[in-house]
């Protein structure tokens, strides 16, 4: 581990040892903020999952109220009035077979999130060795191939993020800005964890959630009380 900052280790001595509740904590990342920059809020969420039981392998969707503080760019493959309903809903990029080849022998990657209606996913598929790494492939589990393609954009763009346990049974996301007013922060971070919560495998025995923290970019890590969510 590197050198940690000034700033980092009095962030650190102010944080105590103990569960913070939501409020408690955003107050307290709100205080102890030092960049110069507008921080992202970012979760960090160990599940006692095995991902490498199919039946465990934690995914999902959850329209975020206030957003994550970034707009995506959405690209959307489809075709015929699907791209119409497409542009109407303001994606930044609609195409068909054409834009596919454009990813293939360009290496083009300006967008966020990929939209695919299901009969454009046998093209689609082609990409699996590009867009698999880079988290881009589509999903019917994460709603983004879908002929729904109106609704889907325009979730995304209203602040919808995917979530996904990681191999350690990690699940990392930004749920808004530092310069968020507080209640709406609280509010992005407590439909984020009932959205995890909701995921929960019927089949899976004992402890669902083992801990959450919440982080600036820069900041040290606050614990959780996990009780703060059933209320």
């Amino acid at each position: 581990m590197g050198k940690r900052s000034k700033n980092y280790l009095n962030s650190k001595q102010k944080i105590e040892e103990r569960e913070y509740s939501v409020e408690e904590a955003i107050a307290l990342l709100k205080e102890v903020k030092t960049a110069k920059f507008d921080e992202s809020v970012d979760l960090s969420i160990r599940l006692g999952v095995d991902p490498k039981h199919p039946e465990q392998m934690i995914r999902g969707t959850v329209v975020l109220p206030h957003g994550t503080g970034r707009v995506k760019k959405v690209l959307v493959v489809a075709a015929g009035e699907k791209q119409k309903e497409a542009e109407s809903a303001n994606a930044d990029f609609v195409g068909g077979e054409e834009i596919i080849e454009k990813i293939q022998k360009e290496n083009w990657f300006d967008f966020d999130v990929l939209i695919s209606t299901p009969d454009m996913m046998k093209h689609v598929g082609k990409l699996g060795k590009v867009l698999g790494p880079k988290g881009l492939m589509p999903s019917p589990k994460t709603g983004t191939v879908t002929f729904d393609v109106k609704e889907a954009v325009e979730e995304i763009k209203k602040g919808r993020v995917e979530f996904k346990v990681d191999k350690t049974g990690i699940i990392n996301s930004t749920v808004g800005k530092i310069s968020f007013d507080a209640a709406d922060i609280i509010q992005n971070t407590r439909e984020f964890v009932g959205a995890v919560m909701k995921a929960r495998p019927a089949t899976l025995k004992g402890r669902y959630i083992i801990s959450v923290f919440i982080s600036t970019t820069m900041s040290p890590s606050v614990k959780l009380n996990l009780q703060d969510f059933e209320k």
